[in-house]
């Protein structure tokens, strides 16, 4: 009789003969095939690592949780990694972190001040609002479409505590400029790493740089865990901090399934509780549950070991949109990468210039009834959206520094097309060709 090593070997077999049989590949026909923005990319191991995890039935973070963390933070090079249920998950608990009572002095109070921008994605701005602080929105600059670093320092106050920005669709914010300000000021520096995975600034990663930084594993994005993310930090105080907030506020550190790791399970006395109270139902913060689950991370597990090629992948298909569409900067502002920075894209963004004799709308039209996904750069202008309505008749709940005249232009005049593996040479270069062909119809 077989064992039940034998027997979950055979079935992970049967798994991987289950994927080459009914791996299915199309042929690419321009015009008539799809070519997405964004899409999971995996083969039989990602398939068999999920199996695997099911057949332990542990239906929490296990195994498979602690090595994807272990395996995140060590290809990063930051001490701790603390995976969540999503990325935007991962946002609010590095938020929620900076108002913890164990940062003392520290500690962010409704009504500090956030510095961040009004354009990009809901769920960066959504836990400054969230937790009573005040978003302070900043311009950003067209090209890079990252915060302008020139206008950070104008919108400090007395009430300024912390910078909080995207690396926009995986290009680095200006961060030797922003690292000057947050040293001068004394400021907490939190990095939406969501959509940069993989990039560089002067050679050392994203999301190593601020005190804490997020990562989104949303099928989207460089690797996937389905839905998924992860906040990284390297103080032991912020590490407790998340910890404590994902895993419903308690006070206990031990893992799900651990009882008494500390040895002082039945001999403490925190709060007005009673001594000896169960330090598992502890509780120092008023916390959520966003835990991952193993069967997440096992998949997260899997992508990491194709995680170069898949970055790799992106800065070739960028490089060869950008040279292909060389000739159109006079009527489309093309990307253009940050400073000393190395880019892990995300995607390509393009902006329909005043008098290129077309707009916005007309061109996207035109991509996606040929069959080429697009997207809007997220929010646009997120002060412009319905969630905002209320927002704006309370002028203490936010600020504007300047003018957001760029973050206008994106909302009005801007897209973007995908990068990822899935998108091959045969088509990018109908991409390129089906752009040229816009514009040469579209005579100024």
């Amino acid at each position: 009789m077989a064992t039940e090593k034998q027997q979950r070997q055979e079935v992970l077999k049967k798994v991987a003969e289950y994927y080459r049989l009914t791996r299915k590949h199309h042929k690419f026909i321009p015009g008539q095939s799809y070519i997405n923005y964004a899409g999971r990319v995996y083969d039989q191991k990602e398939m068999m690592s999920l199996v695997d995890s099911a057949l332990d039935f542990w239906l929490t973070a296990g195994r498979y949780t602690r090595e994807f963390e272990k395996r995140l933070a060590g290809s990063l090079g930051v001490k701790y990694c603390l995976s969540a249920n999503s990325g935007s998950s991962a946002n609010l608990l590095a938020i929620s972190a900076l108002t913890s009572p164990l940062l003392k002095g520290r500690q962010l109070r409704p009504g500090d001040e956030v510095i961040t921008t009004a354009c990009g994605f809901p769920t960066t701005l959504a836990p400054i609002l969230q937790n009573n602080l005040v978003p302070v929105f900043v311009d950003i600059d067209l090209g890079s479409y990252n915060i302008q670093p020139e206008m950070i320092e104008k919108a400090v106050s007395e009430k300024t505590r912390a910078i909080f920005v995207a690396h926009t669709l995986g290009n680095p914010v200006d961060l030797g400029e922003i690292m000057k300000l947050v040293e001068k000021y004394r400021l907490f520096f939190i990095e939406d790493n969501c959509d940069s995975l993989g990039s560089k600034y002067r050679g050392k990663y994203t999301g190593t740089f601020g005190h804490i930084s997020t990562c989104s594993f949303y099928p989207a994005h460089h690797i996937t865990t389905g839905e998924g993310g992860a906040v990284l930090t390297d103080e032991p105080v912020f590490k407790k901090i998340i910890m404590s907030l994902r895993d419903w506020g308690r006070d206990c550190w031990c893992e799900p399934g651990e009882s008494n790791t500390c040895g002082k399970r039945f001999s403490k006395k925190l709060g007005e509780l009673p001594y000896g109270y169960d330090h598992k139902y502890i509780y120092s913060h008023i916390g959520f549950n966003l835990k991952i689950t193993d069967m997440q991370a096992a998949i997260g597990c899997a992508q990491l070991d194709r995680l170069n090629d898949l970055i790799e992948a992106r800065k070739k298909n960028w490089k060869t949109l950008k040279k292909g569409l060389a000739a159109l900067e006079n009527r489309l502002i093309l990307p253009e990468a940050t400073y000393d920075s190395d880019p892990s894209w995300f995607g390509f963004l393009l902006t329909v210039r005043e008098n290129a004799g077309f707009n916005r709308d007309e061109i996207v039209r035109y991509l996606e009834s040929k069959k080429i996904q697009t997207r809007m750069l997220f929010a646009g202008n997120i002060i412009k959206q319905p969630c905002f309505d209320q927002i704006r008749q309370d002028s203490k709940a936010y600020k504007v520094i300047g003018s957001l005249k760029n973050t206008e232009t994106v909302m009005n005049n801007s897209f973007w097309i995908g990068v990822y593996k899935g998108i091959n040479d045969e088509m990018i270069g109908y991409i390129i060709s089906t752009i040229h062909e816009f514009l040469d119809s579209h005579h100024t």
